[in-house]
């Protein structure tokens, strides 16, 4: 059984190539920017809730960015929507490193251009996504979508160590400048890129398009409950708003402390996406994603009871790891479940509560550790994760007890 993951459409494939490294660089240069804003709103204000309140703040871009970005991936060139959607993104970035170069810099624009990112990079996810498979043949989709989730692990662990190392070494606004040029190396990328209207003309934009991906969900409990697992683990225990907190005062350490915190669970999730060439031959994927969430959920609630940073790593590692298990197996569900015609738009729609769950889980562990602290937070938003899991089982009895259909065994299929 092979481990390691497939890297054959790096090698065969040249714009899928340029592509995923010049996003590979971006994603990298945006974790530094997550970092970055939620330190320097921890060192204006002091307070875990208004970082949190940072994640609320771009909820309704979040999910109004992918919604349009994939029905727009439906209709028209995704080559010109990746070069805008880019092009967004590096405006707010750059006038980040404006605001964070001011002797004083204001607080409010730290959450009107967080918020506007996450439009931007919402409406870039789904269409990058379904670019980037239809770049291969089909029997190199699973390993285009492994390398996919390769790249955003990569960018998870390298991206918060190295904010932080930035950070302490260097100040908030150079982060922000260096992030403002990874977004250059990606709109490079896409120029270099031939244009890629959707196959077969695509569908044309608009509220029907949009309403077509949410009718397609009608009756499908499987592609539901990945949905509603997801929002489950990332809602109850997703502790990242707390990192500054705990990083500065419980661990007792800097912005280096903060960073590898955030770096943690990349780690896990980067180690498990490289070791990841076992999970597509998992056929009871929906009890493979029960399991996974619930390790995610102990791990989580194990994190808030340690006092040694090197054993609070390896816990948020854990749980980096189990995710990268659930996220394949849901979006190995959602591949299997759709049809190709509404790619962009179910991606869309994934994309949507990807970014929604976590921030609501920074929202919600920020109201919860200024109710009760921080350790308070993080244990009791894991075990809710480990209950919700338990809950989700027994009322959607077709997403836990889905099975892989036979046809995997012939053909290959999407996996991530």
């Amino acid at each position: 059984m092979p481990l390691l993951i497939d890297t054959s459409p790096l090698r065969e494939s040249p714009q899928f190539r340029r592509l995923w490294t010049g996003y590979a660089v971006n994603q990298l240069g945006s974790q530094l920017t997550v970092v970055a804003v939620a330190y320097q709103i921890y060192r204006l204000t002091g307070s875990s809730l208004d970082v949190g309140l940072i994640s609320l703040a771009q909820i309704i871009p979040a999910i109004i960015g992918p919604i349009l970005g994939g029905s727009i991936a439906d209709a028209i060139d995704r080559r010109t929507v990746l070069f805008y959607t880019n092009v967004g993104g590096a405006v707010c970035t750059l006038a980040l490193a404006v605001n964070a170069s001011l002797p004083h810099p204001a607080i409010w624009p730290l959450y009107v251009l967080a918020a506007l990112a996450a439009g931007f990079a919402g409406a870039d996810n789904p269409t990058r996504t379904a670019m980037m498979i239809s770049l291969v043949d089909r029997n190199s989709i699973v390993a285009a979508n492994a390398l996919r989730t390769l790249l955003q692990q990569i960018a998870y662990v390298i991206g918060p160590a190295t904010g932080g190392l930035l950070l302490a070494a260097f100040g908030i606004g150079t982060v922000f400048w260096v992030d403002v040029a990874t977004f250059a190396v990606a709109l490079v990328a896409v120029a270099s890129l031939e244009p890629h209207p959707p196959h077969g003309g695509g569908t044309r934009f608009g509220l029907q398009s949009v309403l077509d991906g949410f009718r397609f969900l009608r009756n499908r409990q499987a592609i539901q409950g990945c949905f509603v697992a997801d929002l489950n683990a990332t809602i109850l225990g997703m502790p990242s708003s707390l990192f500054p907190a705990l990083g500065v005062q419980f661990f007792h350490g800097g912005a280096d402390a903060v960073g590898y915190l955030y770096a943690a669970p990349g780690a896990g999730a980067f180690l498990g996406a490289l070791f990841s060439g076992w999970i597509p031959r998992i056929h009871r994927q929906g009890r493979t994603i029960i399991i996974a969430i619930a390790i995610w959920g102990v791990a989580i609630a194990a994190f808030g009871f340690v006092h040694v940073l090197w054993l609070g790593l390896i816990l948020l590692a854990v749980a980096g790891g189990a995710d990268v298990v659930s996220a394949v197996g849901r979006s190995s569900i959602l591949q299997q479940e759709v049809t190709d015609g509404l790619r962009g738009r179910l991606a869309s729609i994934q994309t949507a509560v990807v970014q929604v769950g976590p921030r609501l889980g920074n929202g919600e562990a920020g109201l919860a550790a200024s109710l009760g602290g921080a350790q308070f937070s993080v244990v009791s938003g894991g075990i809710g994760c480990v209950v919700g899991i338990a809950i989700i089982t027994v009322l959607m009895p077709r997403f836990a007890r889905y099975v892989k259909p036979v046809v995997e065994d012939r053909v290959a299929a999407d996996v991530v």
